[in-house]
């Protein structure tokens, strides 16, 4: 019997990331994380040089570690087409394409398959919250509005679809152009991005390593990249959204 293209029921659920020195940062609660979120994990490692490989295969849930022997700076289209060939080789139903430093708000954990078993759109969107110096402020002005639109994150894997991604050396969306032209919708449920929490040192080194990968703005905005090192951003604090639970 052929296997139904959408199935409305019993998903396996696959979070798929690159890492790459993540020791000391997110990843072990990123990993423990998704750990309550999803079937498997697949991960491609960009030649980490310190123990993320260890704490990636602590976990049981990662069932495919790619360890690349040298990494692929300035050639991230291609790291995004490894992780992808990675990951549809184990047979997922969903992928969930997520960063070291990225956590869904508590509630996910219990509407997530929700969005997965069902079949009338084929990809997800999220709300994504730049968090800003602290664990506790995200960043909300003209230039860091991510958490006003949504981010294509999941999405249905079919195997007969011609999936690509397009030759860019940096800001390659993290999943294939292609997924956005099936049918999707937008979740209401945020996503924590934890990338900029850091100190003011650690925002400036990743300032500078856009201003290398991208001098001239050719791949982002270089109105984005100088307001990195703002002195003082417009900074709101996160809410928690208790979930509600029915009443017996």
């Amino acid at each position: 019997m052929n296997k139904p293209l959408r199935k409305p029921s019993g998903n396996k659920l696959t979070a798929m990331l690159q890492v790459r020195n993540e020791a000391g940062r997110y990843l072990e609660a990123a990993l423990a994380d998704l750990s309550a979120l999803v079937d498997e994990i697949v991960i491609v490692d960009d030649a980490s040089d310190d123990g993320t490989p260890e704490i990636c295969r602590s976990f049981d849930k990662v069932i495919r570690l790619v360890e690349l022997k040298e990494p692929l700076f300035g050639q991230e289209a291609r790291l995004r087409h490894l992780l992808w060939e990675a990951a549809v080789q184990t047979e997922p139903d969903w992928l969930l394409a997520i960063d070291a430093d990225e956590f869904f708000e508590k509630k996910a954990q219990t509407q997530i398959r929700q969005l997965i078993d069902q079949d009338r759109y084929d990809w997800v969107g999220f709300r994504m919250y730049d968090f800003w110096g602290s664990l506790a402020y995200y960043r909300d002005d003209e230039l860091w509005k991510l958490h006003k639109r949504h981010t294509m994150m999941l999405v249905r894997y079919m195997p007969q679809y011609s999936y690509f991604y397009p030759a860019w050396d940096h800001h390659v969306p993290r999943l294939p152009l292609s997924c956005a032209a099936l049918q999707g919708i937008g979740s209401e449920l945020r996503v924590k991005h934890y990338g900029w929490a850091g100190d003011e040192a650690a925002r400036r080194a990743k300032y500078e390593r856009y201003m290398q990968l991208d001098p001239q703005g050719q791949w982002g905005s270089l109105a984005q990249y100088a307001s990195i090192l703002d002195a003082q951003p417009n900074l709101v604090r996160w809410q928690e959204d208790e979930e509600v639970k029915p009443q017996t």
